[in-house]
């Protein structure tokens, strides 16, 4: 068995057991203390997107720079959904073991992921209150950040709640949001990895929208809905081959980028970008789009479950992914970063 097809096999039975809840650790809540982590955060950089290649471009996405993040903390880890608070710099995040995460990325003087500064950690509270080690009550999946305010995805104990960003001292939803799906609909492992506020300016005015990974409806689609604003109303995400979604940020444009992930002992993990067009995001309707590229084995990935957008100082269209690596040894904490091209821009001439 070759090197990569090992850790292929390896990471697709880690993720797999991650998945059945293998790495739930069932806890009583304790009192609603919450002590921050500081954590030290050791980064080797990646400078290749494909492993043996130093070729840059990948359809529509040119790779930055990346990442493989490690600690001596063993709270690092199960890293879910993160949105930056300054354009590529200071971000919030959510694991799906129950933590918020702090921290900022710090670049070299080439403008490229150099490390990871000011990382910190801190428990999330349950519904009543109380910090809890019970993973199927703090299972945080999705983030959206909008006037100090983040509204996080839970699934297993399905919900949308809203907290105030205090990032020295985050404390219990002040509100939980109605989600519009029924209760009935939505799988214990399979809810809301995508909260989104759509764009300000576009066809739902900045309205929160959440997509579950995997809760089907009768024709094999994904239950979404548009949870707010003057188009609220469920709508369904077509499934396109055996892919998941992981999470999912709006572009510029108004369509909505989703990161999707499937995994198989044939084939391993897999990543994908997909691009959902706005107007197909519709109440009763059913959003598609266009795949923008798919990564395997062969690429620098692992489990990719987080993505947001954003605007770089010279007004290049960024996508920034992190990965979760269930807190298996198997598996790698990775941060990637790629400018995000228009599709009809021609690639690069090839040195000579």
């Amino acid at each position: 068995m070759t090197r990569l097809r090992a850790r292929s096999l390896s990471l697709a039975l880690a993720v797999a057991a991650a998945a059945l809840g293998a790495f739930a650790v069932e806890q009583p809540a304790r009192a609603a203390t919450a002590a921050i982590e500081r954590l030290e955060i050791s980064a080797r950089p990646i400078r290749y997107f494909r492993i043996g290649s130093d070729e840059t471009r990948f359809g529509p996405l040119e790779f930055v720079g990346g990442l493989e993040l490690t600690s001596t903390s063993r709270h690092l880890g199960a890293l879910s959904s993160f949105r930056f608070l300054t354009p590529g710099e200071d971000f919030i995040g959510v694991a799906d073991t129950g933590f918020w995460f702090f921290g900022a990325i710090t670049r070299d003087a080439d403008g490229k992921p150099a490390g990871i500064g000011n990382f910190r950690m801190q428990e999330m509270f349950d519904r009543s209150g109380n910090v809890s080690n019970r993973k199927w009550e703090v299972d945080a999946e999705g983030l959206a950040i909008k006037d100090g305010i983040a509204t996080v995805g839970f699934e297993r104990d399905h919900r949308v709640a809203q907290f105030r960003i205090e990032p020295d001292d985050m404390k219990a939803a002040v509100v939980d949001l109605d989600f519009l799906i029924p209760q009935r609909e939505l799988r214990m492992n399979r809810g809301f990895e995508t909260v989104a506020h759509a764009h300000p300016q576009g066809q739902h005015e900045g309205a929160l929208v959440i997509v579950s990974e995997k809760s089907l409806d009768k024709q094999g689609n994904i239950f979404a809905a548009i949870i707010e604003g003057p188009n609220k109303g469920i709508f369904t995400v077509r499934r396109n081959g055996e892919f998941d979604i992981t999470d999912g940020a709006f572009l510029p444009d108004g369509d909505l980028l989703i990161l999707e992930r499937s995994f198989s002992m044939a084939t391993g993990v897999k990543m994908r970008l997909r691009r959902l067009y706005g107007e197909s995001i519709a109440k009763g309707a059913v959003a598609d789009g266009p795949v923008l590229f798919e990564a395997n084995m062969s690429y620098q990935i692992d489990n990719m479950e987080g993505l947001d957008v954003w605007t770089r100082s010279d007004g290049a269209q960024m996508v920034s992914l992190i990965s979760d690596d269930n807190h298996s040894i198997l598996q790698r904490n990775l941060y990637l970063e790629f400018v995000l091209h228009d599709e009809a821009e021609p690639l690069p001439a090839k040195a000579p």
